[in-house]
């Protein structure tokens, strides 16, 4: 069926997280996309409020095999049920393989700039957050390995937490970087987490390479994090994946998750997750058509109208890095002058120090919104 994401739908007084606001803000912040969800995903869910019971659900063997036929099919992941659990989401998946990998007052190696929950979950853990900053070659942010080996052998790092999709810049690791990344944390004894929840959302001309691919002989040591909510937008219905290929981390995941009871989803997200990896690939392939739309117009709206602003073209999301540094000088004053001016990014600050002056934009709406949005921001900056 052809969709239409043109369609403005009316979120307001709907308990949303994203238009939370009593005015006409627009909101063009956290990653949650103002598109109505596949149909498929929604026939499922009226079929279970239908059929009228509401009781206690498992996996089945077909929700198993949807899963794995997706990522063999796209990525050339080769899963069994075995190697996978699932978690209410990938942040609280986050906070449990830090505990499990590591003691309190160990090192986690991050990113700068980097979601936020990586470094939040590393201290509410105990751990001391370690973090190597990009380097931004050409428009695009690449590792400094040398930054990163120095890192782990002066803080004897035990885990490094890797944004794959990176967020906030979209970078898609290449196989190559991943490689690279892999080897040193092999030298050192480093256990790896690769949260790939955006690997759904690459956009055309480049290829998304599950860390698990490159792990043979270290698959003890390595864990990826994925879910269908952020690429069907589906993120209320709570529920992700771990995936791990050693049977002895698996039963120590396993046996964490049942510590604190979070091991198993609401019927709901197993019956969205379902319908998305077995009849949401037209609507994903549509829904990306039209991101990449949405991308351009934005680059080619700032290139004209705030030509100052460096644009980080992303290679996977709906959500562009801009470096704002010609038109602030304070991270609060950046975000402010755009609040009253009833537009909300995220303050890249917020990713770290390397967000000084960034900011991130969520273009994943309809044109008629994102255009209205950008009208605001130039309205925020020329002044």
């Amino acid at each position: 069926m052809q969709y239409n994401f043109d369609e403005a739908i009316d979120r307001n007084n709907t308990g949303s997280l994203k238009w939370h606001y009593e005015d006409d803000t627009i909101p063009l912040w956290v990653a949650d996309m103002d598109f109505k969800a596949a149909q498929p995903i929604l026939d499922s869910l009226q079929q279970i409020i239908t059929h009228g019971i509401l009781g206690y659900t498992k996996q089945t063997d077909r929700l198993y095999q949807a899963i794995i036929n997706w990522h063999s099919s796209r990525y050339g992941l080769e899963l069994e049920a075995s190697n996978i659990l699932f978690s209410p989401g990938v942040v609280p998946s986050i906070a449990l393989l830090v505990n499990l990998f590591t003691e309190v007052g160990d090192a986690v190696l991050i990113n700068d700039p980097i979601y936020a929950p990586f470094v939040a979950k590393t201290k509410l853990n105990g751990c001391k957050v370690v973090s190597s900053a990009l380097q931004e070659v050409n428009g695009r942010y690449e590792f400094d390995l040398e930054d990163i080996e120095a890192k782990i052998k002066k803080h004897k790092v035990k885990l490094f937490l890797l944004c794959n999709p990176h967020n906030p810049g979209g970078r898609v690791w290449t196989k190559d970087e991943l490689k690279a990344v892999l080897e040193l944390c092999k030298k050192y004894q480093v256990a790896i987490v690769s949260d790939e929840i955006h690997q759904d959302l690459t956009l055309t001309g480049h290829t998304f390479t599950p860390f698990l691919n490159l792990a043979s002989g270290y698959e003890h040591m390595v864990v990826s994090l994925t879910s269908m909510t952020k690429t069907f937008n589906i993120a209320g219905i709570k529920g992700s994946m771990i995936f791990a290929k050693d049977k002895a981390l698996l039963k120590q995941i396993s046996n964490q998750q049942r510590l604190n009871d979070e091991y198993e989803l609401n019927m709901f997200a197993y019956s969205a997750m379902q319908s998305a990896y077995e009849q949401g690939g037209e609507w994903l392939e549509q829904a990306l058509a039209y991101i990449e739309k949405n991308i351009e117009l934005t680059v080619d709206y700032l290139a004209k109208h705030l030509p100052d602003i460096k644009v980080m073209r992303p290679e996977a999301s709906y959500l562009i890095w801009l470096d704002c540094s010609a038109y602030a000088d304070d991270n609060q004053a950046l975000y402010d002058s755009l609040r009253d001016a009833k537009v909300e990014l995220n303050a890249g600050i917020s990713y770290g120090s390397e967000g000084h002056l960034k900011m991130r934009i969520n273009v994943a709406c309809p044109e008629s919104v994102l255009l209205e949005g950008l009208a605001r921001i130039k309205q925020a900056l020329n002044h």
